[in-house]
């Protein structure tokens, strides 16, 4: 059962907390109010100002489990704070460990500050769950997928659009890789794992995964540095550092580039163009 008094007064302690900067917004002048501003917390949780404002005034309808988490990840809650919210709202909280996508608000911190550079946090099967504004403009909104799509190593295997964001002379290396990983993680979890299970999926759909899959290869690693060919720019040459959070899975990846090189010029030009020239 929801406990309305208990969220009310936990979200709106939860909002007072935070400082714009803490979750990625500008501070703006003349603040008056301590902490964030409704309207700034339902934006960040993709949510109506009016809906998220009944939650704090304990009216309105029964959250969804969908809705809580959201509310949850745009106020930065760790995972004990998640769960507690939850209950609050009436739900048994979400599994925590490699199948969660909650992402940590260390990691969101540091994501948040990245206003620059393309950037993505993904899950351990290539589910993009963030990306900054610079990292759609380079290869698109990966995180309107869904299914199995929401897989990078599916759609590579599966959507030739997803190939034609890179060099083709990195394609194969690549499609090695995504096999690789895939087989080192259906090790690791075991049957009837997520893993597992898109293996299956990508045995039945794809001759290519097979032929890399029956190769057994393990610990094939992506090089430093990759190739994006962009319709609008061209290609652009990045080298990607990955940050990981172990208790989660999830991996934070930042692309940067020389300055003053090609790539740097086309770069800046992306930045420009904006989403809009996004593929």
């Amino acid at each position: 059962m929801i406990d309305r008094a208990g969220l009310a007064d936990f979200l709106r302690r939860r909002r007072e907390s935070l400082q714009p900067e803490d979750v990625g917004l500008p501070r703006g002048q003349r603040r008056r109010t301590a902490g964030l501003r409704r309207e700034e917390v339902a934006s960040i949780c993709h949510i109506s100002a009016d809906y998220y404002s009944r939650l704090e005034r304990e009216r309105g309808p029964h959250p969804s489990e969908q809705m809580i988490a959201s509310i949850a990840q745009g106020l930065h809650l760790s995972l004990d704070e998640r769960d507690h919210l939850f209950r609050l709202a009436g739900h048994n909280p979400p599994p925590r460990g490699t199948v969660s996508e909650h992402i940590s608000p260390g990691l969101l911190r540091i994501f948040d500050r990245l206003t620059d550079t393309p950037a993505e946090i993904v899950t351990e099967l290539g589910e993009t769950l963030r990306q900054t504004p610079l990292g759609v403009a380079l290869v698109g909104d990966l995180t309107r997928y869904t299914g199995p799509s929401r897989s990078i190593g599916y759609r590579w295997f599966t959507d030739p659009a997803t190939r034609a964001l890179y060099h083709p002379d990195d394609h194969t290396h690549h499609s090695r890789v995504f096999a690789s990983g895939l087989r080192a993680l259906v090790t690791m979890r075991g049957p009837g794992s997520r893993p597992a299970k898109l293996a299956e999926l990508l045995l039945e759909r794809s001759e290519e995964f097979r032929t890399y899959w029956e190769a057994h290869e393990i610990s094939i690693g992506f090089d430093e540095g990759k190739r994006f060919i962009h319709p609008e720019v061209g290609q652009i040459d990045l080298n990607c550092q990955s940050l990981v959070d172990p208790a989660q899975s999830h991996r934070m990846l930042v692309y940067t580039v020389a300055p003053g090189s090609v790539s740097y010029e086309r770069l800046q030009l992306l930045s420009v163009i904006g989403a809009g020239a996004a593929v």
